[in-house]
Order: C-alpha cells, then structure tokens, then sequence
C-alpha cells in the first residue's frame, strides 16, 4: 500500500488541530488505558489498521494484556472488562455508528450510570478525534506497521508516548 498525502507534513495547521483535541481529551482525566480501548474499538469498527496497530502498541505499553486486547471486538461476550469499560465501548459504537440509531437512550443512560458529565463530554471527543484519525489515515492511506511508540513519525511535531499520567501527541 503506497500512502496517498502526507498530510501531517503538508499541512500542520490541521494536525495541530487535532491535537488540540487530543490534549482536552487526555487532561480530561479520564483513565489511559480506557482511552486506548476506545480508540482501537473504533478503529476496528472502522478498518483503520493504522491505527488499531498504533493503540494495540501504546495499550500494551500501559499494562494492557493480550487477552483483553483480542477481545475487545468481542467485548459483550467477553468476562473481563469491568461495566465502565463496557458502557464506554456501546458508548463508543454508538456515536461511531450514530447513522444507525443516532446514540439510543439506553445507551446514554448506562452511560451515565458510569461517567460524570464532564467525563462523558470527554470521552465523546475521544470518539470524534479517534475517528477523525481513522478517516485520515484511511483516505491517505497511512502505511499499518510504521508506528513506533516514542518515535515521532515525518512531518509530527512529536511522538506519541506514554508519560506518567496520559499519552501526548497525535493519534493517528
């Protein structure tokens, strides 16, 4: 697969952003590792394997298993994630998908159950920015493979790495 524009490099203004998201999402203070399930369970909604390669790599990094990573289109189905992580993922199909069933009331409602309206508002910009990154990377075809935590790939002002509290940088 060759890439198509690179548009971090070509135009920063728009990856700068993005970014700008990204940082009110990860000083949120909303838990790393749910941020990361997030952004790889719509990655895999949306085919994007840049970035389900990218948020497999800095999950892991944070203490993410193997078992809980495999399974996280599988989620309902799956024992082990807690009913925070759970609501967050019909959370995050949910406004992915919002043509289908434009964000149900139940699943606001458990929602809700589980994140304060600040921490909802929070991980609703967690789910636009990712999929903003999985639209990029898949109309620009950004190559699956090439992320590298802590590297900062050409034309990015700087790698995305996992710090004390939360990730910097882009996502994908």
């Amino acid at each position: 697969m060759e890439p198509r524009i690179h548009y971090a490099g070509r135009f920063p203004e728009l990856r700068n952003a993005m970014w700008a998201l990204e940082h009110y999402v990860h000083e949120s203070g909303l838990e790393p590792t749910l941020l990361e399930l997030v952004k790889l369970r719509a990655s895999l909604i949306n085919g994007c394997a840049y970035c389900v390669d990218m948020h497999t790599k800095v999950a892991r990094s944070l203490g993410e298993t193997e078992q809980r990573l495999y399974e996280v289109s599988l989620w309902r189905e799956a024992p082990f994630y807690t009913e925070r992580e759970r609501a967050a993922f019909a959370w995050t199909e949910a406004v992915t998908l919002v043509n289908v069933d434009h964000v149900p009331d139940d699943v606001y409602d458990v929602a809700r159950q589980h994140f304060n309206e600040q921490e909802l508002v929070a991980l609703t910009a967690a789910v636009i920015a990712i999929n903003g990154w999985n639209r990029l990377a898949i109309a620009f075809r950004r190559v699956p493979g090439t992320f590298q935590l802590g590297k900062a790939a050409s034309g990015d002002r700087e790698a995305y790495h996992v710090g004390a509290a939360h990730p910097k940088g882009a996502s994908g």
